[in-house]
């Protein structure tokens, strides 16, 4: 059983081991509500997942220690794993999608876990976990569906209450529910006036579909940039504590992921993975009805991949606005690019490339297309170009 003196006995025996994670303002995230960031992407190993990871690990018998543990993971479970048994003196293995990132790969390796790849998603690293541990004898540490694994999570939501005693609501990224279990469990517990909020990707929405329907779905396939919560299917034991202890849970887009992951990076100088900015995410399209209330929005962990940073700047700078790319079929003759690039530039607007291209067939013979990239402040001013760039008699497709 889950008890409130689990999540203590957990927060005691974390004390000395992993970080109390920063709150901190965030008041651009939604001007209409008082946002907090609590910052477990600043925490050791750059995740929350060493809090669960280490308290099961405290846990063990002697004899399961002796044996070692195994677990498997999309990355920041691994790294907390590995380290907890280091720390310990114990052996772990870690089975990992062989699509994971390379930094999350290495960052396992780096911290004293056997690394073991395995072909497809979570879900076959999975398999192949629970394989090993039948024919070697391991320990599973499990990354969401186990009590202790929960209470180790449960301690963030300690923290908060600590931190913010008068917090009206918390979001919480979910994947396979065991953040948000803890979280929940803790928070309704001892206040249940605080509303507690899920947050998942629009292309894994399992936990979500699975507490709409009372009953435990399974997806065919995940798809999205947060790989930190890509899961298939919940566990039993988080199904059950979220359809008990969460409110409400929402979905969000990737390219709303992309928009609050630079909104992080710009706003507040932190970094966030897709599965980390998922919470703020839905506070800043107001998924969930925030306005007027102190909000505490979980930052789950900052193990983002650099060469999939570049990727979701782009696409967050288009989603918030902040660059545009317009078609224009202009008559080719001269002084139309002169004249395109003069009215942009009154507008305050940065052409950053220029494509231009002859007419296809079945158009005016005289006709072109000119391609234009620029940045821009936002959506109002992206209208404002458009409308002087048609006020001239430019046509946009």
């Amino acid at each position: 059983m889950l008890t409130l003196d689990k999540v203590y006995n957990a927060g005691y025996v974390l004390k000395n081991v992993i970080r109390k994670t920063d709150v901190i303002m965030a008041p651009n995230i939604n001007p209409e509500s008082e946002v907090y960031l609590k910052t477990e992407n600043l925490q050791i190993t750059g995740s929350f997942k060493v809090r669960g990871a280490y308290y099961k690990m405290s846990q063990l018998t002697e004899e399961e220690k002796a044996h070692g543990v195994i677990a498997c993971s999309a990355g920041n479970h691994a790294q907390g794993v590995a380290l907890a048994a280091t720390k310990n003196g114990i052996k772990s293995v870690i089975c990992l999608p062989d699509g994971a990132p390379i930094s999350k790969v290495e960052a396992t390796k780096k911290f004293g876990a056997e690394v073991c790849l395995v072909e497809g998603v979570y879900d076959d690293a999975y398999k192949r976990a629970l394989e090993l541990r039948d024919e070697k004898g391991y320990t599973f540490i499990h990354p969401f569906n186990d009590e202790n694994v929960i209470a180790g999570q449960g301690t963030i939501a300690l923290e908060l209450i600590d931190q913010i005693p008068d917090l009206d609501a918390v979001v919480v990224p979910i994947g396979g529910g065991g953040l948000i279990s803890g979280v929940a469990f803790t928070i309704k517990s001892l206040n249940p006036k605080i509303k507690v909020y899920g947050v998942q990707a629009q292309g894994a929405p399992s936990m979500a579909n699975s507490v709409k329907d009372g009953e435990i779905e399974r997806l065919d396939s995940v798809s999205t940039i947060a790989d930190g919560i890509a899961v298939k299917e919940p566990g039993d034991l988080t199904f059950e504590l979220c359809s008990k202890y969460v409110d409400e849970i929402v979905t969000v887009s990737d390219d709303e992921i992309s928009a609050a992951i630079l909104a992080l990076i710009e706003q507040q100088k932190l970094i966030a993975e897709g599965a980390g900015a998922v919470a703020v995410a839905a506070v800043m399209f107001n998924k969930i009805p925030v306005k007027n209330k102190k909000v505490a929005c979980l930052i789950s962990g900052g193990n983002i991949d650099v060469t999939i940073l570049s990727r979701v700047i782009k696409r967050g700078l288009m989603m918030s606005g902040r660059s545009c790319q317009l078609m224009l079929e202009l008559v080719d003759k001269p002084g139309q690019l002169m004249n395109v690039s003069r009215i942009i530039a009154e507008k305050g607007g940065n052409v950053t490339s220029v494509l231009h291209e002859r007419s296809s067939e079945g158009s005016d013979v005289n006709g072109c297309y000119l391609r234009i990239n620029m940045e821009t402040r936002n959506y109002a001013h992206i209208e404002e170009i458009k409308k002087a760039l048609t006020d001239f008699g430019f046509k946009i497709i």
